[in-house]
């Protein structure tokens, strides 16, 4: 079930307690975690999940990924094995693979993504959360669109995908402009 909340004040402590955690489990196995999504973006509504970003120098780090976060409860979703492929993407689909992790049943909701470093689906989230930071006007709008698709049928979570998805990649070609604009990068690591 689909259903979007005001924005809680207490999103970014809550994502900084379970970063403290996933790093005490990955050690030097995360290079960086972020908090990405849209509970990441202050007054942003959003589902109450909070979205995790790991990243990993590549995959091949998988097996004791999948150890280190078990021993915390942690379970992989074989099934989720790479994020939407945005339309007219030129390089390989392989660029959008990812590891999806199911937290703990007695955790907060969220969502682990983990994603290889340098990949465009790595940049995506994190340049999309800076974009819609500094931009409020896109922010509240994307925020109109999600509440609409929410209340058009909340049990209805591939179409809240099918039309999420699109207009992300729609965000993300302006967020790309503005990022060439003003010299945006990823800061170096944020945890």
């Amino acid at each position: 079930m689909i259903e979007i909340v005001e924005y809680d004040a207490r999103w970014p402590a809550e994502f900084a307690a379970l970063a403290r955690t996933l790093r005490e489990a990955l050690g030097d196995l995360a290079l960086r975690i972020d908090h990405i999504g849209s509970t990441s973006v202050p007054g942003l509504a959003a589902k109450d999940i909070i979205d995790v970003q790991v990243t990993v120098r590549d995959f091949a780090c998988t097996p004791q990924l999948v150890e280190a976060l078990g021993a915390h409860g942690y379970t992989i979703a074989a099934e989720v094995t790479s994020d939407h492929l945005p339309p007219l993407y030129q390089g390989p689909a392989s660029d959008w693979e990812k590891r999806y992790f199911r937290p703990p049943a007695q955790q907060r909701r969220m969502h682990l993504h983990v994603r290889a470093l340098g990949r465009p689906n790595q940049r995506y989230p994190i340049l999309f959360r800076d974009y819609l930071c500094v931009h409020p006007v896109a922010s509240a709008a994307y925020a109109q669109i999600k509440l609409a698709m929410a209340r058009r049928d909340p049990d209805d979570v591939e179409f809240y995908y099918d039309v999420k998805d699109p207009l992300c990649d729609i965000v993300i070609e302006a967020a790309e402009e503005w990022a060439q604009t003003t010299g945006w990068r990823m800061e170096e690591s944020p945890q």
